[in-house]
C-alpha cells in the first residue's frame, strides 16, 4: 500500500464493492428488498392502538414517539401505511433506523432504507450517516459503501464509521485505503478515527504504515489522548515492535487499566511472559485494580512459565479479588493447568463450573489432547455433544489432533462432515488439523486435496503438508512443496525439521545442507528439535564426522540427540565410538531409552563386540533393562544370533522377536508394504527409481551399464560366490533383475564425475544377491559405493563391503 503522505492529484471518489473475502468474521446477512405496502386497517397489539391519520406531521411524530418507547413493529406498520410519494421528514426516518440498528433488526431496517430509495428524500449528511451506522453495525459493507458513494457530503463521522466498519470485518487493507481517501479529502481525524486506523495496522501487521499513522497522531495534536495512545500500544505490539510499544506506555500522561492492559498483553503475545508478569506486578504494587481482561490475560501467561507455585499463587489472587465467578476466568484457569500438565486441578475447576460455555468444553478437550490423552479428550467431546453444545472451530480442531493422535479415522471423517455442515472448514486452524489428521492415518491423499482448498494458508498449514508427505513415504513432494511454500510464507523451525527428515529419508545431502544454510541465516540453527534433525540428516546420510562436530556446537542435548549419534556409528559399524559414546552419555546423566539399547545392541553386534561368549549376557542385560524390550531389541539381539552362530538363543530371540512384532501388529490394526525404492543424488538432484520400474527417460542407458557390468565382471573372471561357470546365463538374467539400488548406482555411474563416491538410499533391506554384485561392481569400476537400508550402511569398496557380508537377508 502507498505511503499516506504520497501526493498525487484528488481521485474522484467512486463506489465500489469490499474486495471479495473467503472467510468473513462478521457474514453480510441477506437483506430481503420489501416495496412498501399500503393498508387501509392498522392493527396495533398495544392497548392504546394507532389509526391512519391524513396529518404528515401526526404521522411523523406518532412513528418518532413509538420510536422513543422502543416499539418498532408498530412504527413500522405505519411507516408501510405511509404514501411513497409523501417522504417523512428526515427526522422520523434517522429515529427508525436508529432503533433497528439498537435491535438489531436486520429485515427491519432493510424495509426503512427501502422506503427511502422508493421516494424522493433527498439524502442528507445526518440521514446518510445514519444509514451508514446502521448497516456497518449489521455487517453488510456492500450496501454501507452503495450509500457511501451516494453521500453528496461527507464528513468525519462518516469516514470513521466506514473505516472502522472495513477494519472489524477484516478488510483491513481496504480499511487504510479508505483512511488515505479521508485525508486526500482534506477531511482532519479525530479522537475516534485513529483508534480504527491503527487496529488496522496491527492486525496486517504494517509496522511502517503504523509509524506513519503516528505521526498523524502527533501532527493533529492528539499525542496526549489516552485512547489513541492505547491504540497506538497496541499497535506497536502487534507488529512486534516492544521498544516503541513500552516507549508510547511510559511517556503517556495519564494511564488507565485498558493501557495496562495493552502492554502486558504485547508482551504476553510476543512471547515475553516475563516482562508482562513483571509489568503487573508494578501494576499490582501501583494500587491499580485489574480487570476481567487483565486477570484473563495473565492468568493464560501463568501457564507458558511451567511454574507451578506461581500458577496457584494467580488462582488465589482471583478468588481474593472476586474474579472467580466469571466463566471466563474459569476457562484460563482450565486452560493455565493443561499447560502446567495439572489435568487434575484442571478437572476440578472444570467439575465445579454450574455454567460451561463452548470455550470451557474446548479448554478441557485441548488440554487432555495435549498432555497425551487423547481417549480422553474424545471421551469429554462425546458428553459435550450429549448436552448439545455446538462446537466452535477450535472445538473441531481439538477433536481432531485427538483423532490424529489416535488413528481415530472414522471420528476424524465425521468430524470433517460436521464442519462442513457448520461452514467451519475454511477457517484455518480447521484446515490445519484435517491435513495432519489424514496425514498420519495415511490419507496423504486426501490431505492434499485439503490443503489444496484452504482458503488461506499459514506456516502451519505447509509444515503440517510437508511433513504429511513425509510420514507417507513420499519425500520428493515434501521438498517441492518446502521450496513452493517459501514464495509467499517464511518458514519455522517445524517447517526444517520436516524438510531436513525427507532430505535424510533420501539420502539428499547436498539439498540437505541448502536447508541448513538457510536455517541458520533465518537464526533457527541452535533451536533444541532442529539441531536434532540436523544430526539425523548427517548421520543418515553416513557424514558421521559431520554429525559429532554439530552434535559438539548443540548446547541442549536431550536423549533424542545422543540416540542419533548411537545409530549413526551403529550404522556405519562403528562399534567402539557407539560404547565410547555410551558411556559420556551414562556420565553425563541423560537416562536412555529403548532406542539406545536397540543402537548400542546393533552397533555392537555388527563389528563383533558381542563374541559367541557374550551373547548369552547381552540377553541378559535384555532381560534386566528398565524398559519392556520391543521388536527392534529383539530383533538387534537375533542379528547377533545370527552372526555368531548361536542357534539355540537365536531361537528364543525370534520367538520373542515374533511376539512383539505380533503385538506391534495388533496395535497398527493393518499391514503396509512399501514398494522398493531406492534414491541416489547426483550433483545436488535426487533421483528415484523403484523395483522394475522401466519408466526413467534414461532406462535403456542403465541397461545398457548393467550389461557392460557383467561384461567386464565375467571378463575379469569374477563369479558369485554360490555360482559355478555353468551357471553364467543365470547370472546375467540376474543382473538384470531390477532392484531398485542397482538401477539407483547405474546411473549414478552414468551421470557422476569418474572416480567420485556413489551414496545410494534403500528403503528396504538389502537382499544377499544385490549384496554380492554390488561387491563385484565395485571391483570392476574402482569406485565407493555407499547403500544405506533400513539396517545399517554398505560401504563397497575394492570387491568388499564395510558390513562384513553380514548385513544383507
Amino acid at each position: 500500500m502507498a505511503s499516506i503522505y504520497t501526493k498525487s492529484a484528488p481521485i474522484p471518489f467512486s463506489p465500489k464493492p469490499p474486495k471479495p473475502k473467503t472467510l468473513n468474521p462478521f457474514p453480510n446477512p441477506v437483506l430481503p428488498q420489501i416495496s412498501p405496502k399500503k393498508s387501509s386497517t392498522l392493527s396495533s397489539p398495544t392497548p392504546n392502538a394507532i389509526t391512519t391519520t391524513s396529518s404528515s406531521s401526526d404521522l411523523n411524530l406518532h412513528i418518532r414517539r413509538l420510536c422513543v418507547h422502543g416499539h418498532l413493529h408498530q412504527a413500522i406498520l405505519l411507516l408501510d401505511s405511509s404514501s411513497t410519494e409523501d417522504p417523512l421528514e428526515e427526522t422520523t426516518y434517522v429515529a427508525l433506523l436508529r432503533l433497528c440498528e439498537w435491535k438489531r433488526a436486520v429485515a427491519e431496517g432493510s424495509r426503512v432504507y427501502s422506503h427511502i430509495d422508493s421516494t424522493s428524500v433527498h439524502l442528507t449528511l445526518r440521514l446518510g450517516n445514519a444509514l451508514l451506522s446502521m448497516f456497518v453495525r449489521f455487517g453488510n459493507l456492500l450496501v454501507a459503501w452503495s450509500v457511501f458513494g451516494k453521500m453528496v457530503q461527507r464528513d468525519v463521522f462518516s469516514w470513521n464509521v466506514m473505516v472502522g466498519g472495513y477494519g472489524k470485518a477484516g478488510f483491513m487493507e481496504e480499511a487504510l485505503d479508505l483512511y488515505q481517501r479521508m485525508i486526500w479529502a482534506g477531511i482532519v481525524p479525530d479522537v475516534y478515527t485513529f483508534p480504527c486506523v491503527l487496529r488496522s495496522c496491527g492486525g496486517i501487521p504494517d509496522l511502517n504504515l503504523g509509524r506513519e499513522v503516528h505521526g498523524h497522531v502527533v501532527r493533529f495534536g492528539f499525542a496526549s489522548e489516552t485512547d489513541v495512545l492505547n491504540a497506538l500500544i497496541t499497535m506497536y505490539a502487534k507488529c512486534g515492535d516492544l521498544v516503541n510499544a513500552r516507549k508510547v506506555f511510559d511517556d503517556m500522561p495519564k494511564r488507565d487499566c485498558i493501557s495496562w492492559n495493552a502492554m502486558i498483553a504485547g508482551y504476553f503475545e510476543n512471547e515475553e511472559s516475563v516482562k508482562g508478569l513483571a509489568l503487573f506486578l508494578t501494576m499490582r504494587n501501583r494500587s491499580i485494580e485489574p480487570d476481567l481482561m487483565t486477570m484473563t490475560s495473565v492468568i493464560s501467561a501463568y501457564g507458558s512459565l511451567s511454574d507451578w507455585s506461581l500458577g496457584k499463587e494467580i488462582h488465589g489472587y482471583a478468588i481474593k479479588k472476586d474474579f472467580i465467578a466469571d466463566v471466563s476466568v474459569h476457562n484460563a484457569l482450565i486452560q493455565m493447568y493443561s499447560s502446567l500438565g495439572r489435568l487434575s486441578e484442571a478437572e476440578k475447576i472444570f467439575s465445579r463450573m454450574e455454567f460451561k460455555d463452548v470455550v470451557s468444553w474446548t479448554a478441557m478437550i485441548s488440554g487432555y489432547e495435549k498432555n497425551g490423552s487423547p481417549s480422553k479428550a474424545l471421551e469429554v467431546y462425546e458428553v459435550m455433544e450429549a448436552q448439545n453444545m455446538k462446537p466452535d472451530e477450535v472445538t473441531i480442531a481439538s477433536v481432531l489432533a485427538a483423532c490424529a493422535c489416535l488413528g481415530r479415522l472414522d471420528i476424524g471423517i465425521k468430524l470433517h462432515e460436521l464442519a462442513r455442515s457448520k461452514g467451519l472448514v475454511p477457517y484455518t486452524i480447521v484446515g490445519n488439523t484435517l491435513v495432519d489428521m489424514y496425514s498420519k492415518s495415511r490419507c496423504i491423499d486426501k490431505a492434499i486435496e485439503v490443503f489444496k482448498h484452504m482458503p488461506e494458508k499459514d506456516v502451519i498449514s505447509w509444515s503440517s503438508i510437508i511433513s504429511g508427505f513425509r510420514i507417507n513415504h513420499r519425500s520428493f513432494e515434501a521438498l517441492s512443496f518446502f521450496r513452493r511454500m517459501q514464495a509467499n510464507v517464511k518458514p519455522n523451525s517445524i517447517t526444517f525439521i520436516a524438510a531436513l527428515s525427507a532430505c535424510a529419508a533420501v539420502g539428499a545431502l547436498m539439498c540437505g545442507k541448502e536447508i541448513h544454510a538457510q536455517a541458520l541465516r533465518n537464526g533457527l540453527g541452535s533451536e533444541g528439535y532442529l539441531a536434532n534433525a540436523l544430526l539425523d540428516l548427517y548421520a543418515k546420510c553416513g557424514r558421521t564426522k559431520y554429525a559429532w562436530s554439530q552434535f559438539n556446537i548443540q548446547e541442549k542435548k536431550d536423549v533424542v540427540s545422543w540416540n542419533i549419534m548411537l545409530t549413526g556409528y551403529a550404522g556405519r559399524g562403528q562399534g567402539d565410538l557407539a560404547v565410547q559414546l555410551f558411556d559420556w552419555m551414562v556420565d553425563a546423566g541423560v537416562k536412555p531409552d529403548e532406542v539406545t539399547f536397540v543402537a548400542l545392541l546393533c552397533a555392537c553386534s555388527r563389528c563383533g563386540l558381542v563374541s559367541q561368549g557374550l551373547l548369552e549376557e547381552a540377553h541378559r542385560f535384555i532381560k534386566e533393562m528398565p524398559i519392556e524390550p520391543d521388536a527392534a531389541i529383539w530383533g538387534a539381539l537375533l542379528n547377533g544370533c545370527r552372526i555368531h552362530r548361536n542357534i539355540e538363543l537365536g531361537e528364543l530371540a525370534a520367538e520373542w522377536d515374533q511376539v512383539a512384532r505380533v503385538r506391534k501388529m495388533m496395535r497398527d490394526k493393518e499391514l503396509e508394504i512399501d514398494p522398493g525404492c531406492s534414491w541416489v543424488e547426483v550433483k545436488g538432484t535426487v533421483h528415484a527409481f523403484l523395483s522394475g520400474d522401466e519408466s526413467h527417460p534414461q532406462i535403456k542407458e542403465i541397461n545398457a551399464v548393467l550389461g557392460g557390468l557383467y561384461g567386464r565382471i565375467k571378463a575379469a573372471g569374477y563369479f558369485l560366490e554360490d555360482q559355478s561357470s555353468n551357471d553364467l546365463e543365470e547370472s546375467k538374467s540376474d543382473i538384470f533383475c531390477g532392484h531398485s539400488e542397482r538401477l539407483a548406482v547405474s546411473f549414478g555411474l552414468i551421470n557422476s564425475v569418474p572416480g567420485t563416491p556413489i551414496w545410494v538410499t534403500k528403503n528396504l533391506y538389502m537382499c544377499q544377491r544385490c549384496h554380492r554384485i554390488l561387491k563385484l561392481i565395485s571391483k570392476v569400476v574402482r569406485r565407493d559405493i555407499t547403500v544405506r537400508d533400513t539396517e545399517q550402511f554398505h560401504h563397497f569398496k575394492d570387491g568388499k563391503c564395510s558390513c562384513g557380508d553380514e548385513g544383507y537377508r
